[in-house]
C-alpha cells in the first residue's frame, strides 16, 4: 500500500497531466531539474533495493542479441551504465528530461558513438530510429491521467521494431493500472509479467513483444 506522501506526490502529477503535453512536460523537466540538484537524489547508485531491480529486470529479457537499445527516463545513468557493460556491441540511448541529470549521465557513461544521451519526454519524442529493446522504469506514474498514459504507451510501441523487445518495471500494485496502457496496445503483446513482493517496495517486471501483422 503506498505511504500517504506517495499517494500526494501521484496526485499532484496527475493533476499536472491536466495541462497540455508541452505545458506539462515544461514543469516536468524543471521538476527533475530541482531533484537533481544534489547527485543521485534515489540513491539509484548505492541502494541494495535498486541494485535488485536491475538485476531482477534483466533476468526477464528474452536471450537473443540486441542491437539497438533506448532507455526511457535514465536519470543519471545509473542503468545505462549497466546496459552498456551487459551489452557491449549494442547502440544505447538513454532519454530523460532533466538536463542536470543527463549532465551527471555522461559523466558516468561518457558518450562514445555507441552510447549517447538525448534531452526529450516520451510524450513528445519524434526518434529517428527504431529499437529492438526498450526500457521503461519507474516513468509512468509521473504522467498522470489516463489520457497521457494511452499516448505514452503508444509512442513506446512506436519506438519497437517489429520483433522488439519493451520491458516495464513499476511499483506493485501501481503498475496494474499502468501496465493496463500497454495491455490494451493494438500493437503490443504481454509476454512476461513476474511481481516481486519482498520489501520495502514491491514492484513489477512486464515484458511485451510486437504483434504479429
Amino acid at each position: 500500500m503506498p505511504s500517504f506522501p506517495e499517494i500526494m506526490h501521484r496526485t499532484l502529477f496527475r493533476t499536472l497531466s491536466l495541462l497540455s503535453p508541452a505545458g506539462q512536460g515544461l514543469i516536468l523537466r524543471r521538476y527533475f531539474d530541482w531533484r537533481h540538484r544534489v547527485p543521485d537524489p534515489w540513491k539509484l547508485a548505492t541502494d541494495s533495493y535498486e541494485q535488485q531491480k536491475y538485476r531482477s529486470t534483466l533476468k526477464h529479457l528474452p536471450a537473443r542479441p540486441y542491437r539497438r537499445i533506448i532507455e526511457v527516463g535514465c536519470a543519471e545513468g545509473v542503468f545505462t551504465h549497466t546496459l552498456a557493460t551487459t551489452y557491449p556491441d549494442a547502440e544505447i540511448i538513454g532519454v530523460d528530461v532533466s538536463a542536470r541529470a543527463l549532465a551527471r549521465a555522461r559523466q558516468r557513461v561518457p558518450e562514445d558513438g555507441r552510447v549517447r544521451f538525448i534531452q526529450a519526454d516520451i510524450l513528445t519524442h519524434r526518434p529517428d530510429r527504431s529499437f529492438d529493446l526498450v526500457f521503461c522504469s519507474e516513468t509512468l506514474y509521473y504522467l498522470g491521467r489516463h489520457e497521457r498514459l494511452r499516448r505514452a504507451s503508444a509512442q513506446l510501441s512506436a519506438l519497437l521494431e517489429p520483433d522488439g523487445v519493451l520491458v516495464a518495471v513499476h511499483p506493485w500494485p501501481e503498475a496494474t493500472r499502468l501496465h493496463h496502457y500497454l495491455d490494451s496496445h493494438a500493437a503490443l503483446s504481454r509476454l512476461t509479467e513476474q511481481v516481486y513482493q519482498a520489501p520495502p517496495r514491491p514492484f513489477a517486471v512486464a515484458v511485451y513483444g510486437t504483434k504479429s501483422v
